[in-house]
């Protein structure tokens, strides 16, 4: 049985990540600080911090794989059959070359890579509240799809 101080910051240590929307890079600095100060008091401190962090880097390398699917093939479709000439001095650019008859297949890849990471980043959301309430029961949290980068 854990005691509430316990139960309670393991509770903050998830909701400390919901601080990537305020300070970059505060779902990482902020969850390592309270684990690294506290994981030695509780085990069950000690097995949120590490499912925390984890959570919080496999959430970044699915984000970083998605970017280099998505950022590159929609570059090189955008900018592929468009000439300088045409940005500049063209009044109906955008009606002529971002129609829907525009889009290759290549493209589409990207706009699913860009979909699954909206996806990402609301599952992201809701899972670390999720896991924040579970956590405030005294229930440990495991996050799907999570890689083991602690252990």
């Amino acid at each position: 049985m854990e005691t509430t101080s316990n139960k309670n910051l393991a509770t903050f240590t998830h909701l400390s990540t919901l601080s990537q929307y305020f300070i970059p890079f505060g779902n990482y600095i902020f969850p390592i600080l309270i684990w690294s100060s506290n994981k030695d008091k509780s085990e069950f401190i000690n097995y949120t911090g590490k499912q925390v962090i984890n959570f919080q880097l496999s959430v970044f390398l699915y984000s970083l794989i998605l970017a280099v699917i998505a950022i590159p093939i929609l570059i090189v479709t955008i900018f592929s059959n468009v000439s300088l000439n045409t940005v500049f001095y063209e009044e109906n650019f955008m009606r002529n070359n971002f129609s829907i008859e525009n889009i290759s297949g290549i493209a589409i890849i990207a706009i699913i890579a860009l979909l699954l990471f909206v996806g990402l980043k609301v599952a992201e959301f809701f899972l670390i509240i999720y896991a924040s309430v579970k956590t405030s029961n005294g229930d440990q949290f495991k996050y799907p799809l999570t890689i083991p980068f602690i252990k």
